[in-house]
């Protein structure tokens, strides 16, 4: 990958020499942060330490942007990730070995009234709940009016050379229209994941030949002070057994709602997440847990759900930010008691929605308080605190201990 890098911006160094100065304008931004954080006790129990930590990591994000005109650009994103005294690049010397991500690169360009991006880019799909992430492929964006519909083709895994090969491909297919409406934004979308093969990639029970659609939609309504959110996708499909045998039927879905509202100095906000799972005592091998193969990423709890800030872990037996088997409930509120200071506090309680295999199913109750105040222009300081009440499906047995969070971000922006 570093190779990668110096080749692309010796590349981009050629190309920004051989055009005139007038020829297109150069566009630099980026991202910053460093945490340090400790996560104690979330294997349950406080005697292996399995999954404690506490350490110090910083990730630098650079952008860079040859905008040729208002309607043609080419876009690049590279990301550094180090953890401080790790071998790769937080060590003495700082050599950074292994730590250069190339996340964005891709032509982006409009003929009215279609935009096209082709290349390494980001999508989200249904606010995460089936796709939040990177990847590479294509997007042809039609716009006209409160209409947009974006097609997206996600090449997912490549089989690669030799016979057959192309049927180890795997790829994702999405329509995806946006209708804006007075005070409603109604957002449906189908998703196709299809393969021939796809035991090179993730092998589903073993699949060989698989098809899986996802029909969904997002509600977005302003209510007076209140805005109010709903999205439901129902997930079905099938796959062949590797070898030969009976299709594995897929049938899943998943809803969520939320709301938030002003209520004097405070915002207070909720929402409920309900994703279903595999009953553990059915014997039948159809899949009833909601699936996503890859790119789901939907944070919600601080320790449970893998929240944005420290996203290095889950307790466990949780989905983390993948949402399946999970019944979640939040209430919370968020304040402005200063000037560049905000504060908000969310209490979480969640469960599986099928008994796992010792036949429990409360996951806990979690409370998260998080403290962010602006140190200067663009510099932001986060200050997290969470607490996970410990259910029997987290852990039930000796020791057992409930996990917690406590955790400082400093990031800008620019």
């Amino acid at each position: 990958m570093r190779k990668l890098f110096v080749a692309l911006l010796a590349l981009g160094l050629v190309v920004a020499l051989a055009m005139p100065a007038s020829a297109f304008d150069s566009i630099f931004g980026g991202y910053w942060r460093t945490r340090m954080y400790t996560e104690q006790n979330y294997t349950g129990e406080d005697q292996t330490e399995a999954a404690d930590v506490t350490q110090v990591d910083t990730r630098t994000r650079l952008y860079y942007t040859a905008k040729f005109s208002d309607n043609f650009k080419f876009v690049n994103k590279f990301e550094f990730d180090t953890v401080w005294g790790d071998t790769v690049g937080g060590d003495i010397g700082t050599d950074g070995k292994g730590t250069i991500e190339l996340k964005h690169s891709y032509a982006d360009f409009t003929l009215a009234p279609v935009n096209v991006k082709v290349g390494l880019q980001a999508w989200v799909l249904g606010r995460g709940f089936l796709f939040d992430d990177d990847g590479a492929g294509l997007t042809i964006t039609y716009a006209k009016d409160n209409l947009v519909v974006p097609f997206v083709w996600l090449k997912a895994y490549e089989g690669g050379y030799g016979k057959d090969a192309n049927d180890k491909d795997v790829d994702i297919y999405v329509l995806a229209p946006v209708i804006k409406m007075d005070k409603i934004t109604l957002s449906p979308y189908v998703v196709w994941e299809t393969s021939e093969d796809i035991s090179g990639w993730l092998p589903l029970l073993g699949a060989e030949k698989t098809n899986v659609y996802y029909l969904g939609a997002d509600v977005d309504a302003a209510l007076g002070k209140a805005n109010v959110w709903f999205t439901g996708i129902y997930e079905f499909g099938s796959a062949d057994p590797v070898g030969g045998g009976d299709s594995v039927d897929v049938s899943a879905w998943l809803v969520a709602l939320g709301a938030d509202a002003a209520v004097g100095p405070a915002s207070v906000h909720g929402q409920f997440i309900y994703a279903t799972g595999e009953d553990l005592k059915d014997t039948s091998t159809d899949i009833t847990a909601f699936t996503v193969m890859a790119g789901q990423s939907y944070d919600w709890a601080a320790i449970m759900g893998g929240n944005g800030i420290f996203d290095n872990q889950n307790s466990a037996g949780s989905c983390g930010a993948t949402p399946s088997n999970l019944m979640a409930l939040n209430v919370g509120a968020s304040m402005k008691p200063m000037d560049k200071l905000d504060v908000a506090l969310d209490l979480w309680y969640a469960t599986l929605v099928e008994d796992n295999a010792a036949g429990d199913s409360d996951l806990g109750t979690e409370v998260d308080l998080t403290i962010t105040y602006n140190l200067i222009e663009n510099m932001n300081l986060d200050v997290v605190g969470a607490y996970l009440f410990a259910g029997d499906a987290t852990y039930k047995g000796a020791n057992d201990a409930d996990p917690y969070l406590l955790g400082t971000r400093l990031s800008f922006s620019f």
